[in-house]
């Protein structure tokens, strides 16, 4: 048996230790978000700059919340807030359980409603469209601006070169209140495009691509600049993609540039709102419409004559490098978006599938229904397959079928559905059943989060989901007309990190705050698994149901990675003999899982289910970002231990691996140890 020895050393505690922005005389370089976050960072002092690693407070352009802006209104309450302190800077879009027309969920839609029409904030109603499109359509996500949303895919503004990042309900519920919240800038990471694509490749197959060769944490909880040659060839559609699915690649941000060829995009969103009337600039027309108060020409004329860039010698954690020019198609999955396999490998296989889903804030924009539609133009889906199709907005719906591409689609035998998230976050309609097989434009194909955990789900670009609904199984267009078809060659890339390195010594020891736990103790469990996400921990079928009680989460807690995991926690704290020990120890199950523990959505259930369900500390290799802060928030302990994890993966494990359970196929190991983890010195025994 492994013998339990203290852990230290490179144990980290996330509870204290702050570093504030840097006093210089003399100028250092920033990146371009280093630049964005300066201007919304609230009491430096003359002459602080803000790095990477600072923390700071910021006063954000935008916040946005969703179906979970209920709960949040909850928690504005319980500070003792009572008006919100700038109506302008708060968002609300219905956008996630639009399909769910029950009496409970029109009364949580209406009570929304009746909270924003009260404190004269901006409401977007269900059927409008997904909540991060809605932003980018309507100038709430600018270039050059920092824009925060209570959901993780605000990475998506980076497309249009807004610093988006994600906050956590607490956090949106303190901006309402004070229009501030505090961030600790992340690390910055240099990802080089260069090359142009090939005719049939996408922004979809560049990010599945990335989160397949570059999928050990590279850019966890990172800000991604992209640079490179290869970005003014990139779409801005095929740029919001790449933006948000940095999310699933384990970052922050990932922000594109402000060149040309978007504030040429910025230049057809006017003429198309000057046409939203008939009016014309000829005499005796019509009078032109009411100026945007977001997208205008002041505006963009202002962009125009303030480009930030990143200086020439700012500094990079990491640098990374992608040749467009030797990409092919790329599907991601089963069931990891860390698994990613040119297209080409798969199609050979002939893998059926049973449902195909055109929707999500991903790729289901006006550019991405052409391009299905395009594919399936004098075809039919095949016989046993279901197409889902719903637009990212009523806008770009509206231009779909004024183009003639909704029409071809539902021609072909697609099923609509209305516009918001429905099956890409499990709710709604055409979800996966048990061992069923779907290939999805969206973003996310986590084991359940699509449907059944017993399903299978792969991602993939509009087109070669289209190809697939019509074939029947996973393949592109070009098995569809007569093509030459994409080898599955390996794409150019590399990685190179900072040549900068931390110390890392022995942590002495720490004073622990009074009333806070000195120690924490009871049995472990092991879960091995990297990129455990919160889908995993806390199924999405029950993050909109805001009833749910601390008892009943505790009850599904896990349940889509192990249905086990909950009747074991429980049995467990049963056997304690002091279920909780005062002030100075505490008590209960502690996890201990791989990296990136905690990668997903923002949903603070995911932290809030496992403290309920008895676990008052986790230990993992490293932990997603969000995730820590939702843990933070709530009170539920995160340590970095990667030591005691290597030697749980060694000693329980199959081939000494993470991922496949342990030795005798349980997804939980419950090696039968008792841990102690000492709170001041951070050692783990």
């Amino acid at each position: 048996m492994l013998a339990k020895r203290p852990y230290n050393g490179s144990t980290k505690i996330f509870l204290h230790m702050r570093l504030f922005a840097t006093v210089s005389n003399v100028k250092p370089p920033q990146t371009f978000i280093e630049k964005v976050v300066q201007r919304y960072a609230l009491g430096l002092a003359p002459g602080q700059i803000v790095r990477a690693g600072d923390y700071v407070m910021i006063r954000p352009e935008h916040v946005m919340s969703h179906d979970n802006t209920g709960p949040v209104i909850s928690k504005f309450k319980a500070i003792g807030a009572s008006r919100i302190f700038n109506p302008r800077q708060a968002v609300f879009t219905l956008d996630h359980d639009v399909q769910n027309k029950t009496e409970k969920n029109l009364k949580k839609y209406a009570s929304i409603e009746a909270f924003a029409r009260s404190h004269d904030v901006d409401f977007y109603p269900a059927g409008r469209g997904i909540g991060h499109q809605i932003l980018v359509e309507e100038g709430y996500a600018f270039p050059q601006t920092l824009t925060v949303a209570s959901d993780s895919h605000s990475n998506m503004y980076g497309g249009v070169g807004c610093v988006g990042t994600p906050i956590v309900r607490t956090d949106a519920a303190a901006i309402w209140a004070t229009g501030q919240t505090w961030w600790q800038v992340p690390r910055m990471i240099n990802v080089e495009l260069s090359g142009k694509l090939s005719p049939g490749v996408t922004g979809k197959d560049v990010i599945v691509a990335l989160c397949g060769l570059f999928n050990n944490d590279q850019v966890l909880n990172g800000a991604i600049e992209f640079t490179g040659d290869g970005i003014s060839a990139l779409d801005i559609d095929d740029r919001l993609t790449i933006s948000n699915m940095t999310t699933e690649w384990g970052a922050l941000a990932g922000v594109f540039p402000v060149d040309e060829k978007l504030l040429q995009w910025y230049e057809s969103m006017l003429k198309k709102l000057e046409l939203r009337t008939f009016s014309s600039p000829k005499a005796g027309s019509a009078p032109l419409p009411p100026e945007h108060s977001r997208l205008n020409r002041q505006r963009l004329n202002e962009l125009r004559a303030s480009i930030i860039t990143s200086d020439p010698n700012a500094n990079y954690a990491a640098h990374l490098k992608l040749d467009l020019r030797t990409l092919v198609p790329y599907v991601s999955g089963p069931n990891s978006v860390k698994v990613s396999t040119p297209l080409p490998e798969l199609t050979a296989k002939k893998i059926a599938i049973n449902k195909a889903y055109l929707v999500s804030c991903t790729n289901s924009r006006a550019s991405d229904l052409a391009a299905a539609a395009a594919v399936v133009r004098g075809h039919k889906i095949a016989p046993g397959v279901e197409f889902y199709v719903a637009a990212a907005s009523s806008v770009v719906q509206q231009d779909a079928e004024v183009s003639g591409d909704w029409g071809a689609l539902v021609g072909a035998g697609a099923r609509v559905l209305p516009a918001g998230c429905g099956p890409c976050i499990g709710l709604g309609t055409g979800l996966l059943e048990e061992g069923e097989v779907g290939i999805s434009a969206t973003n996310r194909n986590y084991k359940g989060r699509m449907g059944n955990p017993k399903a299978l789900a792969y991602l993939a670009s509009p087109a070669v989901v289209a190809a697939s609904a019509v074939k029947g199984y996973i393949c592109g267009p070009d098995h569809l007309q007569d093509q030459s078809h994409f080898s599955a060659t390996i794409p150019e890339y590399s990685f190179s990190p900072s040549s900068a390195t931390s110390s890392n010594t022995t942590r002495s020891e720490q004073a622990v705050i009074p009333g806070f736990p000195k120690t924490f103790s009871g049995k472990l469990l092991f879960a091995p698994q990297d990129n455990l996400n919160t889908d995993g921990i806390y199924p999405g079928k029950y993050t909109y149901q805001d009833d749910i009680t601390l008892e009943q989460q505790a009850k599904v807690v896990m349940e889509n990675y192990d249905p086990a995991f909950a009747p074991l926690v429980a049995g467990l704290n049963r056997e304690l003999k002091t279920p909780s020990a005062g002030e100075h120890a505490k008590k209960g199950v502690i996890l201990v899982s791989g990296y990136n523990f905690g990668t997903g959505s923002s949903r603070e259930q995911a932290a809030t289910a496992l403290k309920s369900a008895g676990v008052p500390l986790v230990i993992a290799g490293s932990f997603g970002d969000i995730y820590k802060r939702n843990s933070i928030n709530n009170t539920l302990i995160c340590m970095e231990c990667p030591e005691l994890v290597r030697d749980l993966t060694n000693e329980y494990t199959p081939q000494q691996k993470r991922g496949n359970g342990g030795l005798q196929g349980e997804l939980t190991i419950n090696p039968g140890w008792d841990i102690e983890v000492d709170m001041a010195t951070g050692s783990v025994t």
